[in-house]
């Protein structure tokens, strides 16, 4: 097993590249791929992560005998002397966290990890740190690659767009036409010598037009040229808009819908405000991308492509002039990209940051006044804004600083035009026209090359978005559905066959878990705090994954069962009961959305909700607000366990059904799950036990292990854990 994480200080504070190592039991620091500390992990207690000020070091813990204990044996003996092994920035804090954890698991137990690259926070090509909430560089992402696909998804829609292009190629013809008019003009209409052809009566017009008619004519055929450029820009516009929405509509609903199917450790590694922006505001960015930015850059370069071509058939040594410029101008660009990605990833970082403490502030305004923290969350707002505000300052100062070059660099090109083509004029080897044309044409080029200097500061921002859209889309599932899923009918027996599980792999929360319930049981669980209650509950709902051992359901194995199938065979009332924005009846029917009214007043019988519901304005057809928020604590537990009466599962999970509620509430709660858990398979958690009294058995659960397992008399008599936790609740209950 070799585990490898990076570091960036060196012994004297400046920065470097290093890579801390754990390989085969030996430890070992290197910097630029020199090594320059190893040492075994026989005789090592633990490894300890410092933090001081600005940066941390790792430190190794050695034990006072060192020829006491093999490698792997408990370390439980007192420290004798910490050795230094590297030093760090805060940047490297959180993986040599991970690492630390890593080793100090394999010193405690000996056992062989299982590590990923998930479980870091740094991209492995470039040492930079992700984005929070991501776990791909921005930096080292294929963006010719994120075209690609962005362009194969568009689907039927590519045509629309290729038809936009060349309606596009059309209008820059068009527009090129007016510039060889007045060429045309100049020298021929103008000119010293068409006037004096015209004086001496030469015929210098096709068709007998006469000077007058001639200008006519030309001026006609400019204004029919810009109106026509203008149709098919028009046409262009229209269909690049048409095919954009609907591209961005089709990719919205693909990143929503893989949001939807995402596991729920990946949802947990992001903030909900994260998950929303991806899904509108990065989609709305393409969108916009495609049908402004996109369309318009395609715009320019064909444009200039046809204004260089016509301008080095005209005249190779002026047509030089004008493009001197445009390398120079093309060398600033690049010189700016990259800092121009580290730009706006800061302000994403800090536009992320904002909308996360003003959406926290909204869900949580009635613990806010209840604190009286108004000022204090304003504040805290207003410095959140302030900060974003003055990274986008500083990027837009950065660009009052770049604009004013490239165009100077453009003004070079246009003056030496005007200075050689003057010569060239006046020693009469090009005719004023031509100058014109020269002229008018550099403006042509000089415009698209001002806007592609701002280009890379828009095709950033829509990489950053797409980066970020592709992630979601390419997440692999991290509980896969099964090949050929099974429908089998399940008869609620569960059971759980030597489980060990961890949020992390080095940090188990469940060991060797074994426990069998009968159909039809109640199996209660008790336990501490943080015991690993909640995760087993996770794992019947298949949330996650065993990492090692097996649950049956049905007498089979839980991967074997189609997702949506296993979980419409298993309810569940939660301690925190959502409720969605809509009426009762419609959170009622979420269970079951084809349910008939009668079903649905039947399940609120059965959880004691009819008659508070019948009560209300407007009966089952009351809005309960945002989080159920028009309703009391016990309505909305109510309407929640009517919701899973009206699944009719046969598993049913009750995480806390009744904490927290006057007894009154909770005796009408109770009331509805004796009902409720009839005939039914039912896992329950409750800190107060009088709640789990009608369970077939209790396990105690006690450092992710079932310590206890029995009826509530045979626990009791035993006199271990349980009966402490039943002691110690009477005595508060006395108290109080």
């Amino acid at each position: 097993m070799r585990i490898t994480v990076p570091y960036d200080l060196s012994p004297a504070g400046a920065y470097c590249r290093g890579e801390l190592r754990w390989e085969e039991g030996t430890l070992s620091a290197a910097v630029d791929g020199k090594t320059v500390f190893e040492h075994a992990l026989e005789g090592v207690a633990e490894l300890k992560q410092r933090t001081d000020i600005g940066c941390g070091r790792l430190e190794m813990c050695l034990r006072t005998d060192e020829s006491a204990d093999p490698p792997g044996a408990p370390a439980n003996l007192p420290e004798s002397e910490n050795v230094h092994v590297c030093r760090f920035s805060m940047s490297c804090v959180s993986d040599v966290g991970e690492f630390c954890k890593a080793v100090n698991h394999w010193l405690k137990d000996g056992e062989a990890l299982q590590w990923s690259e998930d479980e870091l926070h740094h991209c492995p090509l470039c040492g930079r740190n992700y984005l929070p909430g991501m776990s791909t560089c921005l930096f080292c992402a294929d963006k010719k690659q994120l075209w690609r696909r962005a362009w194969k998804m568009a689907g039927e829609y590519r045509a629309l767009i290729i038809i936009a292009g060349v309606c596009m190629v059309i209008c820059n013809a068009f527009q090129v036409v007016a510039p060889m008019l007045q060429r045309w003009l100049m020298d021929n209409v103008f000119s010293t010598e068409a006037l004096e052809a015209i004086r001496g009566g030469a015929a210098v017009f096709p068709y007998g037009w006469t000077p007058e008619r001639a200008l006519w004519m030309l001026g006609a055929a400019i204004a029919l040229s810009f109106a026509l450029g203008q149709a098919f820009l028009a046409v262009s516009s229209l269909t690049v808009r048409k095919s954009g929405s609907y591209f961005t509509d089709r990719l919205r609903c693909i990143v929503y819908d893989k949001v939807q199917n995402l596991s729920v450790a990946s949802m947990q590694r992001r903030t909900a405000g994260d998950l929303m922006k991806r899904v509108t505001q990065d989609t709305e960015m393409v969108k916009d991308f495609v049908n402004g930015m996109g369309r318009a850059a395609v715009e320019k370069l064909i444009l200039l492509t046809a204004v260089a071509v016509i301008l080095f058939a005209t005249n190779w040594k002026l047509a030089c002039f004008v493009v001197i410029p445009v390398p120079l101008t093309l060398f600033l660009m690049r010189q700016f990209w990259l800092r121009m990605y580290s730009m706006y990833e800061k302000q994403w970082v800090c536009s992320s940051r904002e909308r996360h403490v003003l959406r926290d502030i909204i869900k949580g305004i009635r613990v806010v006044k209840t604190f009286g923290a108004e000022e204090r969350e304003i504040e805290k707002f207003s410095a959140a804004s302030q900060n974003l505000a003055r990274v986008c300052t500083r990027n837009e100062r950065f660009w009052s600083y770049v604009n004013p070059l490239t165009r100077l660099s453009l003004l070079l090109g246009e003056m030496l035009m005007l200075f050689f083509g003057g010569r060239m004029v006046l020693h009469q080897e090009i005719s004023a026209g031509m100058l014109l044309q020269f002229t008018l044409f550099a403006g042509f080029m000089n415009e698209p090359l001002r806007w592609l200097a701002h280009f890379p500061q828009w095709l950033a921002e829509v990489n950053t978005s797409l980066v970020k859209l592709f992630e979601i889309i390419d997440e692999e599932p991290t509980i896969p559905q099964a090949e050929n899923p099974v429908f089998d009918p399940i008869d609620g027996a569960v059971c759980f066959d030597s489980v060990q599980f961890g949020y992390k792999a080095y940090e188990p929360v469940l060991k060797d878990v074994c426990l069998d319930i009968a159909p039809g049981e109640m199996l209660g669980l008790v336990g501490h705090s943080g015991a690993g209650k909640t995760t087993i509950i996770n794992l019947v709902l298949r949330l996650y994954d065993t990492d090692i051992g097996r649950i049956n359901i049905g007498g089979r194995d839980i991967r074997d069962y189609d997702y949506a199938w296993l979980r419409e065979n298993i309810g569940v009332v939660f301690q925190e009961t959502f409720l969605f924005s809509g009426s009762i009846y419609d959170n009622i029917a979420y269970a079951k959305p084809k349910s008939e009214p009668a079903e649905i007043f039947r399940a609120a019988r059965l959880a004691n909700a009819h008659e508070f519901i019948i009560a209300l304005p407007d009966g089952y057809n009351t809005v309960v607000g945002e989080d159920g928020h028009n309703l009391s604590g016990g309505e909305r537990q109510r309407v929640a366990i009517a919701r899973a009466v009206l699944r009719d599962p046969k598993i049913l999970i009750l995480d806390e059904a009744t904490s927290a509620l006057d007894p009154e509430t909770e005796s009408k709660i109770q009331q509805a799950l004796e009902r409720l858990v009839k005939d039914r398979t039912t896992i329950a958690i409750a800190h107060r036990l009088s709640t789990l009294r009608h369970a077939s058995k209790l396990a105690v659960i006690d450092k992710g292990r079932v310590a206890e397992l029995g009826t509530h008399r045979e626990l009791l008599e035993k006199k271990g854990i349980y009966y402490g936790l039943v002691m110690a609740q009477r005595q508060m209950n006395t108290k109080a």
